[in-house]
């Protein structure tokens, strides 16, 4: 089967959603790094047509801090290792964030945080598979395919909302 896209709106800019075999395999912004060229996502679809229109509606709802998690069924396509990276990118608590040495121990991995990091900067998924929420060992904002910005955009903006929802609860 062939991957279709489409293009939504959001806060961070225009989000390109590729999806092969019914799942979500790509989420790209605007101008970001590792960005596979456009006519790899395969024909533009309608948005609101499965799977994009879930998508769609669960990104809505994160950036009404609405929902802090997605439900999604993904279709990552990348070597073992990514695989295994990205999977514990899901794992990373929302507003919290952790560091790529921690990730590579975590992994069974201890000396590979530079792999980690690799891994991390080609994440075709962002913000659903979040590696925005990876910082370096001093708690430094580094690298973001998206850019520093919306690095610090997306974290400010699950702190300030993790902030609330532990008030209210």
């Amino acid at each position: 089967m062939q991957p279709t896209h489409a293009v939504l709106d959001s806060p961070m800019g225009p989000l390109t959603l590729v999806a092969l075999d019914g799942a979500l395999s790509g989420l790209y912004m605007d101008l970001q790094r590792h960005r596979p060229p456009t006519e790899t996502f395969g024909l533009p679809a309608d948005p609101n047509e499965a799977p994009f229109a879930t998508v769609a509606e669960q990104l809505t709802s994160y950036f009404a801090a609405e929902s802090t998690d997605f439900d999604l069924p993904l279709n990552l396509q990348g070597t073992d290792f990514q695989k295994r990276v990205w999977s514990a990118l899901q794992e990373i608590p929302y507003g919290e964030t952790t560091t790529y040495g921690q990730l590579a121990v975590d992994l069974g991995k201890p000396s590979a945080s530079r792999a980690v990091g690799l891994a991390n900067g080609r994440n075709p998924i962002s913000i659903i598979v979040p590696c925005h929420r990876v910082v370096g060992s001093t708690g430094d904002l580094t690298g973001y395919g998206g850019g520093l910005d919306r690095k610090r955009y997306l974290l400010d903006f699950e702190r300030k909302s993790k902030i609330v929802e532990d008030a209210l609860f």
